[in-house]
């Protein structure tokens, strides 16, 4: 089964949030983590990943700093900042309300 992407795309920032909590990383491998942990149904296009960075980034909510460039690949890695993490506990906080309030409204009866 597909997993719609509308459904999803709205909530982009809190899954990457989500992963930048349990560590540093980079684009490539956040994707696939992603990618990984939805079994293959659902990752993030290139571009979409780098336009929430770059949103991330001028919210306050992540920081970048480049890699080590003798580790192969110079990758640029981002870190949560303090505001990120409080915006990530709201935004967790707005999907638990809203997938609490879809379920009573798809129920049936």
């Amino acid at each position: 089964m597909s997993i719609a992407a509308d459904l999803i795309r709205g909530h982009t920032d809190a899954i990457i949030l989500a992963q930048l909590i349990k560590k540093d990383s980079y684009g490539y491998e956040i994707n696939k983590v992603i990618q990984k942990k939805s079994d293959g149904l659902y990752e993030l296009k290139e571009a979409t990943l780098y336009t929430a960075f770059r949103r991330l980034e001028q919210a306050g909510c992540i920081s970048s700093y480049w890699g080590d460039k003798n580790v192969g690949a110079r990758r640029r890695y981002y870190a949560i900042t303090d505001w990120g993490k409080e915006s990530y506990q709201r935004l967790r906080r707005e999907w638990d309300e809203a997938k609490r309030l879809i379920d009573l409204l798809i129920e049936e009866e």
